[in-house]
């Protein structure tokens, strides 16, 4: 039996995406998505978000190379939030790391830097990128 969930977007007509490398569990990072990012995203296997900034689709790895191939999409209980479980090929981070979540707190509060650069973004986005 199958049945169509109904996704829950926010007023903006958009849904929080987490990304998670599917062998290692890792957390690369976290997108929006617009029901049209949602279709392509499950008929083309590639991750694609919704820039809030430039009001366009994105296609993960458009510019770098550094594409997601998608392995599943989930949704939580809630129906509000997704959760893409992706082959990652280079970094997902456009800082030049592999996953956003690169800086961690000490105990005073204090971030600092808990991984090495996979790329300079310089040379992937050029200097204003």
């Amino acid at each position: 039996m199958s049945r169509k969930l109904e996704l829950k977007y926010n007023e903006q007509g958009l849904i929080p995406a987490v990304v998670q490398d599917d062998v290692s569990g890792e957390v690369l990072m976290m997108a929006w998505m617009n029901e049209e990012a949602v279709r392509k995203t499950l008929e083309t296997g590639r991750a694609t978000f919704y820039s809030r900034s430039r009001r366009k689709l994105w296609v993960k790895g458009e510019r770098s190379g550094h594409v997601q191939e998608v392995r599943s999409v989930r949704v939580d209980c809630d129906g509000d939030t997704l959760l893409l479980r992706v082959e990652q090929k280079g970094g997902a981070c456009h800082k030049g790391y592999r996953s956003c979540f690169f800086t961690e707190f000490d105990a005073d509060g204090n971030p600092r830097v808990v991984a090495e650069k996979l790329f300079d973004p310089d040379d992937v986005y050029g200097k204003s990128g």
